[in-house]
């Protein structure tokens, strides 16, 4: 025979044992869905080489960060359909440009090359970004006008070189240089003295500066310049749209003239600031 306690203590241990099989069945849980990524860095090196290619090449590792930004760029009416394809082609620079200048952008900051900011807003609700690349704030180096990102890496290339340099030109300098063609209105861009300097340590400068993610080249009086190394970094959101042209033609072989010769320079492994310091 039971007795009264021994049965409460059995109901009981049965109402426990209900609750903690019913409990999850009751429990609700949110959903959340996570937006898709965008790379801004595979952003920004699609939007410097794309517009440069003579054929629809996609960048390599960027196409679905393209897609997304695309996508955005078409859902507020500035790009066709059939520029949506995962290539930072001309039509798309037009595209970011103008919804740059939609945020009240002006001068370097709409010139369709994507900055943090802008992708950002652009994104809302739609992708979430990721490897952002910060030019930074304006310094002084070496007597010229840099970035704190441009500065990094000249820093970081005097080191390999084993030996500071004197710059004859900085960044942000618009209206300098007429043979510049405008690439140093904006940021990352840096003209280096050459005066005294073997043909060896050109060598091993330019090098340098190629290794941790300069655009580089040394301009010569044959290509109608004195003598001195024209650097662009490349990736900067800065850059002015000669220097974002640049940039692109140096991933595709080119000397970064007018004429779109071949690359003269040494070869090296082409990198950004950002591949660089993560070895």
């Amino acid at each position: 025979m039971f007795t009264k306690a021994a049965v409460l203590t059995a109901l009981a241990s049965a109402a426990v044992a209900t609750f903690a099989v019913a409990a999850p069945a009751q429990a609700e849980t949110a959903v959340t869905t996570a937006l898709p990524t965008a790379n801004m860095e595979a952003v920004l090196k699609a939007a410097q080489i794309d517009p440069r290619r003579a054929d629809d090449t996609l960048t390599p590792g960027a196409h679905d960060s393209v897609l997304l930004v695309e996508q955005a760029l078409q859902a507020k009416g500035l790009l066709a359909s059939q520029f949506v394809d995962g290539y930072f082609g001309t039509s798309t620079i037009d595209a970011y440009s103008a919804y740059q200048k939609s945020l009240g952008y002006t001068g370097i900051d709409a010139s369709g090359l994507p900055g943090k900011t802008s992708l950002e807003k652009l994104g809302e609700n739609r992708y979430t970004v990721t490897n952002p690349v910060s030019a930074g704030s304006q310094v002084t180096y070496h007597s010229k006008t840099l970035n704190t990102r441009t500065k990094a890496m000249l820093v970081a290339a005097e080191g390999i070189y084993g030996s500071q340099v004197a710059l004859t030109q900085g960044s942000y300098n618009p209206g300098g240089v007429d043979a510049s063609a405008g690439t140093h209105d904006g940021g990352g861009a840096m003209d280096i003295s050459v005066s005294g300097m073997s043909s060896a340590n050109r060598t091993k400068l330019l090098t340098a500066l190629r290794k941790v993610g300069f655009a580089a080249w040394l301009r010569t009086p044959a290509q109608g310049f004195d003598y001195h190394i024209h650097a662009m970094a490349v990736s900067d959101p800065d850059l002015s749209s000669g220097a974002q042209h640049q940039t692109g033609d140096y991933y595709l072989g080119m000397n970064g003239l007018a004429g779109r010769g071949a690359d003269d320079g040494p070869q090296v492994t082409k990198v950004t600031w950002e591949e660089y310091q993560r070895g």
